[in-house]
């Protein structure tokens, strides 16, 4: 009783904390510190980032693909084609990505302090997580340098995305009725180099905007062997380790763009909120999966695919 206790303190302090930085940005914001005034003139409005960061942080983790709500969050807000170029509005969304990825160091920052100890030699089942995260990392990264234009160029507009969600959709309440969610599996630390190689290889599947990196990366995970605790663990570590290369990677050819389009305060407001955002969502998640079905998640693919196509068809985006 007093651990359940002790968990709930801590992830209400996580939250607590975060949406002080929330706090603490806006009023960094406030015209009085004087920051306003120097900000581009074609700086996001707050209010937009602050909804970017939520649809950034909530959908991240879960299997339901960040980057198809996001693009269909910049037609609803008619941002990248007014107000901002689409290249600045893309380099703005991969700045705010931080935010959810701290959200996870923080999280699961025991099993990221065990791989350092690993690296560093001290702890054996750290340096086997570290194996298998670089076996994991490394043809996502290949694939992904390679078709990276292909898939710029052909698939990111809403209906590829609508397709996906649909097929994502099917997929889950397809393997859902098979039980395979609810087998017991193996432990993250019996997960062998070579599986964590097919995982990666599935990952690269993602590219596709609306797939959802943590929905293929948790199914491939399941069906070489990993409980779904396992497998949602290693997805979210394994996010964190992609999509930190990935960050870095884009804003040191873009990180420019973003101060020179945004300024400081807007990235920092979108990046705040994407934390608190992540925070919850990671913690809803697997709190939810821990007792209840992964088929929620199906559903709300179908629906979200389904309301897109109306709205396409409709020429509403």
């Amino acid at each position: 009783m007093n651990s359940v206790r002790s968990k709930q303190k801590n992830i209400q302090s996580v939250i607590t904390s975060a949406f002080m930085a929330i706090g603490l940005s806006l009023l960094i914001a406030d015209p009085v510190f004087g920051l306003e005034n120097v900000l581009p003139k074609e700086a996001l409005s707050i209010w937009k980032a602050i909804i970017f960061g939520i649809v950034e942080g909530l959908t991240e983790f879960l299997p339901i693909s960040s980057t198809g709500h996001l693009l269909a969050t910049k037609e609803l807000l008619n941002v990248g084609e007014t107000e901002l170029s689409e290249e600045a509005i893309d380099s703005y969304i991969i700045s705010i990505q931080i935010g959810a990825i701290f959200a996870v160091a923080v999280l699961y920052r025991r099993r990221l302090l065990q791989m350092l100890q690993g690296l560093l030699g001290r702890n054996d089942e750290g340096k086997k997580m570290v194996r298998s995260l670089l076996a994991a990392v490394v043809p996502t990264a290949v694939i992904g340098l390679v078709a990276a234009d292909f898939v710029k160029d052909n698939l990111y507009s809403l209906w590829p995305v609508a397709i996906a969600w649909l097929l994502g959709g099917f997929c889950i309440l397809f393997i859902d009725r098979q039980n395979i969610f609810n087998r017991t599996g193996k432990r993250l630390e019996e997960l062998t180099p070579q599986e964590a190689f097919l995982i990666g290889l599935v990952q690269a599947i993602a590219l596709w905007p609306g797939v959802s990196r943590s929905l293929v990366t948790i199914l491939a995970a399941v069906l070489v062997g990993l409980s779904l605790k396992a497998a949602v663990e290693f997805s979210f570590i394994l996010g964190f380790v992609t999509l930190t290369a990935a960050t870095v990677f884009e804003l040191g050819t873009d990180g420019q763009q973003v101060i020179d389009s945004f300024g400081y305060t807007t990235p920092l407001i979108g990046l705040c909120v994407a934390f608190a955002a992540a925070v919850i969502s990671v913690r809803f998640m697997v709190e939810w999966l821990e007792q209840r079905s992964f088929a929620i998640f199906g559903y709300y693919r179908l629906f979200i695919g389904c309301s897109a196509i109306v709205l396409i068809s409709i020429g509403y985006f």
